[in-house]
């Protein structure tokens, strides 16, 4: 294949249309200040500052300015006009506000016009319920990157993901170097440029927007260059294909607008009311920075991009398997930021309104339904992987039917199993090694006794020993990673918050670690680790819970000195008294607060000579606040 001809062609039209929109901007910034065409700050918005609007403008100007330029317009007409019309009802948006129903019904009419000209998903045989996909996805989108644009950069930096994504994708479908001549990838360089030029003045701290001319004219863009022509259809018969790889392309845009919309539905709040709630946001309010939260969704759009091109090169199975296990990832990433309380006194306040939706107050009842489903499927996916790791190539269909006869076995042995040896009463929140103990004895518990009934029953004939030990090992990391995930995201978040005090732990030992956890737990967002000091020598250069040892006493007073840190923490009880007071009298000379972490136990013990009991003890306990051994007191919330 020479691709040669194709990038060079691609390239320039990438850049052409950078340079203009480069240039463009600062103009359309210019006017947009001039002429008092500002985004002002809200309490629904995330900028603090004035910001200029019409960086869309300078996008929509430039693609068409290019396309006529190229001669595109004859190649993909139906593509153009309507994006060209879509961008159109953007920019009137930007400058008369039109109310949410006239903005739905403008979008209807141009994905109308688009499913019109023969232009559809194929997700599903049927015509009529085709088109109607087709509409949702188009129209659904397009407002899916009109609510990704809240934070600096995000919805742009994500479309020039989504846009190589989309261009990687058309090297198989268009049979190779061909794919990447077509008019779309000469589109998706057009487009990818006027953004990139945009780009560069919206990152952070923006100054200006792309408005909802810039959001609507990428988001219906790429959402039209998912669909597939009526006379191109027949070429597409992977169905996982078809439908999985422009999901995973666009997932962190149908994944913000999708969690926002559940969360407020669920929260009481109007879907279509304005907030500080996106997924961007709970990143920075759990203590990344702007710039690391956007980076944090640049990255897992990536990774969906890279997974969606990945099923057009390796088996269906592998695909199968690989796109499930992303999206319990996602699954995780999104129960963790649903705990972020973004909601000023939303828990208390909206149960006593009575704005919390039954549905709320069920789950955090029902947590543990919600473990069960998810080990029903980590159950599913381990036994899968097995089958898959051991009969590679063309075996793995002549065993797919062992498989699926023993699954249901190996679902009920193991569900059994895992309620047997205690699994379902840990809290994720504390996991640790003796939870792992009991993650792994279920695990090969109900291995072993699957295995008993498949291998030497006389219903079941021929069934591979290696496959339950490899499913035994998978089970018990992936049960394990579960359980562990919220720990793993929350240590990740921590090391990389944008946080104005650093600390340093004094002592790598245990309670070293202890610390460490103890500020995890809490989640103290004004506070970073840097690392611990230690004054043995041979833990010089190791790490502890990840963090490493940088020094000892000298070392840590040097630091104090030259303003290196800002907090000092105590962990260890063997470090002598004088050495603890040197460090706070050190840290008081330089501003420096020094704490100390403080764990025991401490016996109780009551003397007769302390005086009676207590009269509510004398009386039986009737004036206790908590209920006598028999009595049962009704629940309230």
């Amino acid at each position: 294949m020479n691709f040669g001809p194709a990038i060079w062609r691609l390239a320039g039209q990438f850049l052409t249309a950078f340079a203009i929109s480069a240039a463009l901007v600062p103009v359309c910034r210019a006017l947009s200040r001039r002429y008092g065409r500002v985004a002002q700050p809200r309490e629904d918005r995330w900028h603090r500052r004035p910001v200029a609007l019409f960086g869309g403008v300078a996008m929509g100007v430039t693609l068409v300015v290019v396309a006529l330029a190229f001669g595109l317009y004859r190649d993909v007409p139906v593509l153009l006009v309507c994006a060209t019309l879509a961008f159109v009802v953007g920019l009137v948006d930007d400058f008369l506000a039109l109310k949410p129903s006239t903005k739905l019904i403008a979008q209807i009419g141009i994905a109308s016009a688009v499913l019109f000209f023969g232009y559809r998903l194929f997700w599903v045989r049927s015509i009529t319920l085709d088109s109607l996909l087709t509409l949702v996805w188009v129209v659904g989108v397009t407002n899916a990157f009109n609510l990704l644009d809240n934070m600096d950069g995000l919805c742009a930096g994500i479309s020039l993901i989504v846009g190589a994504s989309l261009l990687f994708d058309l090297v198989p479908r268009g049979g190779g170097a061909a794919g990447l001549a077509l008019p779309e990838a000469q589109y998706l360089a057009m487009l990818g440029g006027a953004t990139a030029g945009f780009l560069i003045y919206n990152l952070h701290p923006a100054s200006i927007f792309m408005g909802d001319s810039g959001a609507f004219l990428i988001g219906f863009s790429l959402a039209a260059l998912t669909l597939t022509h009526a006379h191109e259809a027949a070429r597409r018969s992977n169905l996982l294909s078809v439908v999985a790889v422009p999901v995973l392309v666009l997932l962190i845009p149908i994944f913000d607008s999708t969690f926002v919309t559940i969360v407020r539905v669920l929260s009481g709040r109007s879907p279509a009311t304005g907030g500080r709630d996106h997924s961007s946001h709970r990143l920075v309010a759990i203590g990344l920075s702007e710039r690391n939260a956007v980076m944090v969704l640049w990255l897992l759009a990536a990774v969906g991009g890279v997974i969606a091109i990945a099923m057009n090169y390796i088996s269906q199975s592998w695909s199968v398997l690989i796109g499930v296990v992303f999206a319990l990832t996602m699954g995780f990433i999104a129960i963790y930021l649903a705990r972020i309380r973004v909601y000023e006194g939303d828990d208390e306040r909206m149960l006593r309104e009575g704005t919390v939706t039954p549905l709320v107050v069920d789950f955090m009842y029902k947590r543990r339904v919600a473990e069960v489903l998810l080990d029903f499927f980590l159950v599913v996916i381990a036994y899968y992987a097995a089958y898959k790791f051991r009969f590679e190539g063309e075996e793995f269909p002549k065993n797919f039917g062992s498989f699926r006869n023993s699954l249901p076995i190996v679902l009920t042995t193991q569900m059994i199993a895992f309620y047997a040896v205690g699994v379902y009463r840990g809290v994720w929140r504390y996991f640790g090694l003796n939870d792992t103990v009991v993650v792994v004895k279920g695990a090969f518990i109900g291995t072993a006794v699957a295995q008993l009934v498949v291998l030497y029953s006389p219903w079941f004939i021929g069934y591979s020993r290696t496959v339950f030990a490899i499913y035994a090992v998978l089970l018990v990391g992936l049960v394990a990673l579960s359980r562990a995930s919220f720990l793993l995201i929350g240590e990740f978040v921590h090391r990389q918050r944008h946080a104005s005090k650093r600390a340093i732990i004094y002592g790598a030992g245990d309670a070293g670690a202890l610390a460490v956890r103890e500020l995890l737990k809490r989640g103290d967002e004004a506070v970073r680790i840097v690392g611990f000091v230690d004054d043995d020598p041979q833990k010089r250069g190791t790490r502890v819970r990840g963090y490493r040892v940088i020094g000892d006493f000298q070392s840590l007073l040097q630091s104090i000195a030259e303003g290196q840190v800002d907090s000092v923490i105590v962990s260890s009880r063997n470090i002598p008294e004088e050495i603890v007071r040197a460090v706070a009298a050190t840290g008081a000379k330089h501003g420096v607060g020094v704490t100390r972490l403080r764990v025991g136990l401490e016996e109780v013990t009551f003397s007769s000579h302390d005086g009676d009991l207590p009269q509510a003890a004398a009386q039986g306990g009737k004036s206790l606040p908590f209920p006598s051994p028999g009595e049962r007191r009704p629940r309230q919330l």
